[in-house]
């Protein structure tokens, strides 16, 4: 029998009407002879509102732990509400919250950003089939967490999206879905450009990067509980039906690449331009990506300062490079002179969770490095890598003592 994961999201959920479209949606499909677990968020803005009021009312002496459970209150009205919604449709249905002994969702005892017990979640889970098997509709509340002592506990915002992915999993459910207020993933934001597009597809690579850098779509974390024999899509609300299109998320969550250094396997060769007050005028990095695009060399990293531009490339196309850009700076009054430099060895550290799980990863990078008396040339970060560029003959050393620091 096939098993749906349905995540409702709170403008999904935002009104009576809404919760009643929603739990038909469900009931459409339980009468059709899929088996439905339901994740709910809080109604729309409800969480903030109880953040501002707790504030207001309380201030900085509310603690973490009152904090978790205050703002665990919209979840546990939303699920309510949805289960007994359900019960007026006509078929049976059962709200889980944590503090009720069928709740699944384990974690550690951080009040505002727990962490997932993976291990006991998956084996709490199996009172979640037991429902299922009953012929019982679950109403999970999304976002929250039980912690080691029966303690509420929150997934940080967004947390709804990965309780629903990991209830897929752990149910090896046939397909989540997540019901929202967009009809899937687009092009760009439509509220910002107008002809945005539908994307029929996505891959959870491209996802995860996408909402990693702000895309409000789906919580970037989680992916991770995205299994490769699990469909997955995301829908828009409106439609009131969950066999909507949509946009598909395909492939799985490439595990390995989580938190990898890789070094390429050639020389990289660094090629300075300086130039007074360069950082101020417009169009200079087109004209030295366009003059090296244009003669087919690839551009490893790019840099800019006050007064000068770094590019690295291959050291195959260094000399064709140099000569190329030294035309450029002969012709163009802003930039006055460049520069070949040493040889380097690129490092590429990988991971989604940088930014927002691994503080100080950075001084935790360098820190073995300086020790080991090994200069850095460069080093440039996004929200899932970091690239590092060192001497030619220091680079797999640097890897080594990279590689330790990622275990």
């Amino acid at each position: 029998m096939d098993l749906i994961v349905a995540k409702f999201g709170g403008t999904s959920v935002g009104d009576g009407s809404r919760i009643k479209k929603a739990a038909q949606s469900v009931v459409n499909e339980y009468m059709d002879g899929k088996q439905v677990v339901v994740v709910v968020s809080a109604v729309n803005k409800t969480t903030d509102e109880l953040i501002d009021l707790s504030n207001d009312a309380v201030g900085e002496n509310l603690t973490d732990r009152q904090k978790a459970e205050i703002m665990a209150m919209g979840e546990l009205t939303s699920a309510r509400l949805f289960s007994a919604t359900l019960e007026s449709l006509g078929v049976k249905s059962e709200c889980i919250d944590p503090y009720k002994e069928s709740w699944p969702i384990m974690t550690d005892s951080n009040y505002l950003e727990a962490k997932i017990d993976f291990v006991t979640t998956n084996n709490k889970s199996k009172k979640i089939n037991d429902l299922l098997n009953q012929g019982i509709i679950p109403v999970i509340c999304g976002f929250l967490g039980k912690g080691p002592s029966g303690e509420i506990t929150t997934l940080g915002r967004g947390g709804s999206d990965i309780s629903a992915f990991l209830m897929g999993h752990c149910l090896y459910a046939t397909e989540v879905i997540i019901v929202t207020d967009v009809d899937g993933v687009m092009s760009t934001d439509p509220n910002k450009i107008e002809d945005a597009e539908l994307l029929d597809e996505i891959s959870v690579e491209e996802l995860r990067d996408l909402a990693t850098h702000g895309a409000q779509v789906l919580h970037p974390h989680a992916l991770k509980y995205k299994d490769p024999l699990i469909s997955a899509k995301i829908i828009n609300f409106s439609n009131g039906d969950l066999s909507s299109k949509g946009t598909r998320i395909t492939g799985p969550y490439e595990k390995d690449i989580l938190k990898s250094v890789s070094l390429y396997k050639n020389p990289v060769s660094l090629i300075a331009i300086v130039g007074d007050g360069m950082i101020k005028k417009s169009g200079l990095l087109a004209r030295v990506t366009n003059c090296l695009a244009s003669n087919h060399i690839n551009i490893f990293g790019i840099s800019a300062g006050q007064n000068s531009m770094t590019t690295f490339v291959d050291k195959s196309d260094a000399d064709n490079a140099y000569h190329l850009l030294h035309h450029l700076v002969v012709e163009d009054d802003i930039f006055s002179s460049l520069s070949l430099g040493v040889d380097t060895a690129m490092l590429t550290i990988v991971s989604p969770d940088f930014t927002e799980q691994t503080p100080g990863i950075i001084s935790n990078i360098t820190e073995p490095l300086r020790k080991n008396n090994i200069n850095i040339v460069e080093i440039s970060s996004s929200q899932t890598a970091i690239v590092v560029y060192v001497n030619w003959e220091d680079g797999e050393k640097a890897q080594e003592l990279i590689k330790e620091v990622l275990k």
